[in-house]
């Protein structure tokens, strides 16, 4: 059995979704979010969100993580801080030695939907129906979920290319 964490970054809110796979079968295991306070400096945020992560990774101690990708939209500005939340996000499973993977929000959704411009409520209809007992507790940590059957889904044409990689 193989646990997985899936992250939505955000600065303000960042989901996470923890799943756990044995073959072809989902497991649910949790999903929140993490907040920052918008008051505080940006290097404070940054902190306050892998601070949160980190103690996520040590309660539920996944072997693997998979973030979503950054989205770029038109504010330069807003989508740079976003770019500095998910680095930081993105040390924190690093840093404790857990192999981190990336996927596009087109991925995520052709991996759990079966089309990459699908809908959020059909995401979520889709992680509710590949993960029953999924509490989903905000759209930030649905998404997440979301990204973690996604990773389910492609570790194993990952792991190949790996090892072709080096070969």
């Amino acid at each position: 059995m193989v646990r997985i964490i899936g992250i939505d970054p955000g600065l303000r809110n960042t989901g996470w979704g923890v799943i756990a796979t044995e073959g072809a079968r989902l497991i649910y295991v949790a999903d929140g979010a993490l907040h920052s306070d918008a008051a505080k400096p940006l290097a404070e945020r940054l902190l306050e969100l892998h601070a949160q992560l980190i103690d996520v990774i040590r309660e539920h101690q996944p072997d693997e993580a998979a973030v979503e990708e950054t989205f770029v939209n038109t504010d330069a500005r807003a989508t740079l801080k976003l770019g500095q939340a998910r680095g930081a996000l993105m040390l924190a499973p690093a840093m404790l030695k857990i192999p981190v993977s990336e996927y596009a929000p087109n991925t995520v959704k052709k991996a759990v939907v079966g089309a990459g411009h699908a809908e959020k409520d059909q995401v979520k209809h889709m992680v509710k129906l590949l993960l029953p007992r999924a509490v989903m507790r905000t759209a930030d940590s649905t998404d997440a979920l979301a990204v973690a059957i996604c990773h389910a889904h492609y570790r194993g044409a990952q792991k190949l290319a790996d090892v072709l990689a080096r070969s």
